[in-house]
């Protein structure tokens, strides 16, 4: 392993390793060395925390704060002898706990099947002979053979390097391919982005061949090193026992908050989400109250011990306590998870659904996100002033999609005819007008002022060079298998942008060689120098030419001429000056500018390239990359997603603000987040100190201290050459701020960052070791997806609120009716039930339960990406939700209680008879027929509430305020079928329960009813006006509103002021109707809308 090694193998002769590994380079290790060691090393594979056992995950279910309170009532029922209540929860325990178990279980089954899809194998060399093993089987000392497209087993030294180049952003963030080679370093503090003789495990070969020996497997790679570093726990502050550093009062103070954190953890008050906290407490909360609730039933029956006062105490208990908002809330999310994978979204941990909902701030990464991942050729520079621009290309693979149009550039502009249309390409993709259909066919259809590009020698002389210089390959498919685009691609992003671009033209790399181009040697791209070169023979001719391209700045140096045929002028200083300020302009488009030149050779090529030593091989790159004439300039850039913009929009109209966290320069990325919208395009509308940390170096964020990042009047929006620590002082700033941030990465070098961010979001073209810190991946990568899932979060949490107002309204009033109960004392002096406790048990369990999972399943308020995040601190128990559930729940106490005192005193003159809470007799009539219209009052009550928390400020009868129906209710409440049916049959199953025979007198001890359902009816009708009352005076008066969003002199996502108030894209317009969302209206004017209604 590395860690055995005295001196870092990146110092050593490749030899010194072979021998220290006991390995031989030339027929690599033997069976028996390789049995011995697959014995002593564990496999070669992450620990990155695999699968939770599923005892674990049962214990976590089991260990539910609500669960443990309902055990607690569990061991009473028992207790006093009560057997059928304790029957009914365990069975509310069981269902519970089975419910959770079963989808967290699968969840986490459906994370294995991800991690399966990727079963990379390794080549290697045994016994001289190679073999193809998979990569787990890997040991040190295997040597490995590397090929364009292999993934890289392990870390392994470089002892054979043919145009070696690793693409290692996953592990540095390095955007660049990184050159590998074989000889030994000499500087010892190199990082391990600079240890260019390494090749590390998890990385990818870009092109060329090599081989190399196996350094060190599994964990201790360099990627293993991150990914333990990652699962490591961090200690609070705090905690620390140390009394030499910390003082002689440390061990005590340490141990005392040590202990909390693990009781705190234990009951779920500390660790989890802002919801599971909150919950957890309201089942302590709710478990204190019923214990007060018991005392007080004890005390009002003069502390008397007997078996009836027992179960009066633990009914008045479970009336308080929600039984079924532990498996309303797991199918909730449950339901969300299954909607959230519709719109390639995996939801690892179900709180992550929740914490969405309260998403400040979104820190995304640029490439493949916010834009397509894939590089394509924007703009061409020739040297008689004319620019080509690549228009309505959306597959940078297909070089047949989209035109090429030509432009002159007259005193340092472009004809109109080349200007950019940013409505088009924003909104006409997303909205269909009704245009003539040649327009819509935009790749068809060519504007009057523009000119399509035609072949000429200039452009062909360029076309050249960049098709022969280029490692790249595209391919084209007819008839392609249903999982592969049409045209295959592979190589470098840059280099198939330009071998695509040539093959626009019929130029491909391909196609020039069937005419006799034959390629005699090659210069490989050198980060040092940043070009690369190869040389070609001409076909019918006797003569070489040799084609370059790479940095601007560097073949500039060694340009001696402009341009081909007549138009060719000698370099110049101004001519160079010119030629960067083409460049800055085209950068400044977010555009990576590429050289493209060319020279002809003497005569035919000869020298030999490969051999020899170093100073021989660079003195003739010297010689032959001298003397260039620049052909022209290639302006490359990832093009943003169309739906990109729409969504960030979306965000900024919800209260959410979009970083942008990229390794790309400054230039480009300041350019990218002008056209997506993440800032300005004019800076001046902001104060010159906000508009100054707009868009900053990582470099320069690095270098302020925490106190002076807290003194930024607002954190940037943009991050270039972002580091991975550069990522972690941006949650720990946002965090100080009281933000609630979202991170996207997809790189091993990101796993710190999303495991210590709110809501970590892995992409699911990402590392292993990434998605294994995120509580969320993302299949498709984009953007969009994460504002969906942002929707979907707020969804859900509106619903969560919903259905526990529903719960707690219903307990409020059971609590009321029981209480005030006490006072009805039979001949035996006991407290006579006004609702039995099966009757409380059937209301709580089956009545609540059905409309609460209907209201689970309620589409997205119209207003849902209107407002802002929903408050950490109040959580779901927002004032308006505490207000509704005691203002509702009283009208629901005070009802049922006045129906249960009309019947026994107003119709019966107090007949409450004897041991009417153990069983029926004659004398128990009309307590029997008193609590059958109290419970068939109640469960209606509870029902139609159900009806009128769709939404908690609207009216029932005009939820929809777009709605043209002169009476919508039925339309409305049919629009959730769920919650409809769950209404209709609950107020149904009231008549079998109080009318059957045995069952209603013996079990739920009522009995058969008549004239009382005018009482009940009537109750009905005054508690749906009381709730219709209460909303209008919530509605009229203002009351306890939602904040608004706060909007400054800018809002994301905008262009020349207009807003994307409506975003349909193509990618997310599937995922978007599966939330159920409907065409918004306007704020304000639904506002005014609810007003009226």
């Amino acid at each position: 392993m590395a860690s055995s090694f005295e001196t870092p193998p990146f110092l050593l002769p490749v030899e010194d390793v072979a021998r220290h590994l006991h390995s031989n380079l030339e027929r690599g290790l033997s069976s028996s060395q390789v049995a011995q060691l697959q014995q002593t090393c564990p496999p070669n594979e992450l620990d990155v925390g695999g699968t939770i056992p599923w005892y674990k995950i049962f214990v976590r279910q089991l260990l539910n704060a609500m669960i443990l309170v309902l055990f607690f009532a569990l061991a009473l029922s028992f207790a006093v002898g009560d057997y059928i209540e304790g029957g009914v929860l365990v069975a509310v325990i069981v269902l519970n706990v089975s419910i959770g178990f079963y989808q967290e279980y699968g969840a986490e089954k459906k994370m294995d099947a991800l991690r399966a899809l990727s079963s990379p194998s390794a080549m290697v060399l045994r016994d001289g002979v190679t073999k193809v093993i998979p990569n787990a089987e890997v040991v040190p000392g295997d040597v490995v053979i590397l090929k364009m497209g292999d993934t890289i087993p392990a870390d392994v030294r470089i002892f054979e390097a043919m145009n070696l180049t690793a693409d290692e952003q996953s592990l540095t963030g390095e955007s660049l391919p990184v050159e590998k080679i074989a000889d030994c370093l000499e500087d010892t503090e190199l990082g391990i982005g600079d240890r260019i003789n390494i090749a590390y495990g998890t990385t990818a070969v870009q092109k060329g061949r090599g081989r190399g020996i196996v350094i060190s497997t599994g964990m201790e790679t360099e990627v293993g090193k991150i990914a333990a570093s990652t699962a490591r726990k961090h200690r609070k502050a705090g905690r620390s026992m140390n009394y030499k550093k910390y003082g002689k009062r440390q061990p005590v103070i340490g141990l005392s908050k040590r202990i909390y954190d693990f009781v705190g953890g234990f009951l779920g008050l500390t660790e989890g989400t802002p919801l599971q906290i909150k919950l957890s407490k309201l089942a302590y909360i709710l478990f204190g109250c019923a214990l007060v609730l018991a005392l007080i039933v004890f005390g009002v029956n003069n502390f008397g011990g007997s078996p009836e006062i027992v179960i009066y105490a633990i009914s008045t208990g479970i009336a308080i306590i929600p039984e079924s908002l532990v498996a309303v809330l797991t199918i909730t999310m449950v339901v969300a998870t299954t909607v959230m994978r519709k719109a390639n979204v995996v939801v690892r941990d179900l709180s992550a659904l929740e914490a969405l909902g309260g998403v400040t701030n979104i820190c995304s990464d640029k490439t493949g996100t916010l834009t397509q991942g894939a590089m394509i050729v924007r703009k061409v520079w020739v040297p008689s002033n004319t620019i080509y621009t690549v228009q309505d290309s959306k597959h940078p693979g297909d070089p047949t999609e989209g035109r090429v149009t030509v432009a002159k550039k007259k005193d340092g502009t472009i004809e109109p005819s080349e200007k950019r249309d940013f409505d088009q390409e924003r909104s006409a993709a997303t909205l269909k007008f009704d245009v003539p259909e040649e327009k819509l066919n935009s790749s068809k259809y060519v504007p009057e002022a523009e000119v399509l590009a035609t072949m000429n020698p200039e452009l062909e002389a360029l076309l050249l060079s960049a098709a022969l210089c280029n490692l790249a390959t595209v391919r084209h498919q007819p008839e392609p298998r249903d999982d592969q685009p049409e045209w295959q691609v592979t190589g470098e992003p840059t280099e198939i942008a330009l071998q695509v671009f040539a093959h626009r033209f019929d130029r491909g790399k391909k196609m020039m060689e069937t005419q006799g181009w034959k390629q005699i040697a090659e210069f490989p791209f050198d980060s040092s120098i940043k070009r690369m070169s190869v040389i070609y023979h001409v076909p019918g001719s006797s003569h070489s030419m040799v084609f370059t391209k790479g940095a601007v700045e560097r073949v500039l140096d060694l340009c001696t001429t402009v341009g081909v045929g007549e138009g060719q002028q000698p370099m110049t200083d101004e001519y160079k000056e010119e030629i960067l300020k083409q460049m800055d302009e085209f950068a400044s488009h977010g555009q990576r500018v590429l050289a493209i030149a060319s020279r002809p050779w003497e005569d035919a090529y000869k020298e030999k390239t490969g051999a020899g030593n170093n100073e021989d091989e660079e003195a003739l790159r010297r010689r032959v990359e001298s003397g260039l004439t620049l052909l022209g300039l290639a302006g490359i850039y990832d093009p943003p997603r169309k739906e990109t913009t729409p969504a960030i929009a979306e965000c900024s109209s919800a209260g959410i603000r979009v970083h942008m966290l990229t390794g790309d320069h400054p230039a480009t990325a300041e350019a990218i987040a002008k056209e997506v919208g993440i800032i300005p395009r004019n800076p001046g509308i902001l104060s010159d100190d906000v508009a100054k940390t707009l868009v900053l170096k990582a470099s320069d964020f690095d270098k302020l201290t925490d106190q002076e990042i807290d003194a930024l009047p607002e954190l940037p929006l943009v991050l270039a050459r972002c580091a991975p620590d550069t990522k972690t002082r941006m949650i720990e700033a946002l965090r100080r701020r009281g933000a609630f941030m979202a991170m996207t990465g997809d790189g091993v070098n990101d796993a710190p960052s999303l495991s210590r961010a709110d809501v970590g979001i892995a992409m699911g073209s990402g590392s292993d070791v990434a998605k294994s810190a995120s509580k969320i991946v993302l299949t498709d990568d984009k953007f969009n997806s994460i504002v969906a899932a942002i929707r979907e979060g707020r969804r859900m949490f509106d619903n969560i609120q919903k259905f526990i107002l529903h719960l707690l309204t219903s307990n409020v009033g059971e609590v009321i009716l029981l209480i005030a109960g006490l006072g009805f004392q039979d001949e035996a002096g006991y407290s006579v039930f006004p609702v039995s406790p099966l009757q409380i048990l059937w209301i709580n369990l089956v009545t609540s339960s059905f409309p609460a999972f209907g209201l689970g399943r309620e589409v997205a308020s119209r207003e849902v990406m209107r407002k802002p995040p929903h408050d950490k601190k109040s959580g779901v128990f927002t004032k308006q939700v505490l207000v509704d559930m005691v203002v509702y729940g009283i009208l629901m106490g005070t009802l049922t209680l006045a129906t249960f005192i009309i019947i026994v005193y107003g119709a019966n003159g107090g007949q409450l008879g004897r041991d009417c809470n153990k069983q029926w007799s004659e004398g128990c009539e009309v307590v029997f027929r008193a609590r059958a219209a109290v419970f068939a009052e109640l469960t209606w009550l509870i029902l139609f509430s159900a009806w009128e928390f769709k939404d908690i400020r609207r009216s029932m009868f005009r939820l929809n305020p777009n709605s043209t129906s002169r009476f919508p209710l039925f339309e409305d409440l049919y629009d959730n079928r769920f919650l409809f049916w769950a209404v209709v049959i609950g107020a149904l199953s009231v008549f079998p329960v109080v009318y059957i025979k045995v069952l209603n007198t013996k079990v739920f001890k009522h009995t058969a009813i008549s004239w009382e359902w005018a009482l009940v009816i009537g109750a009905l009708l005054v508690f749906i006006a009381g709730m219709e009352l209460w909303k209008l005076t919530k509605r009229t008066f203002g009351l306890l509103q939602d904040r608004a969003v706060v909007r400054g002199a800018f809002s994301q996502g905008e262009e020349s002021g207009r807003r994307f108030h409506r975003t349909f894209s193509m990618g997310s317009l599937k995922s978007w109707r599966s939330f159920g969302r409907k065409e918004t209206a306007d704020t304000s004017t639904t506002r005014d809308a609810e007003r009226g209604a």
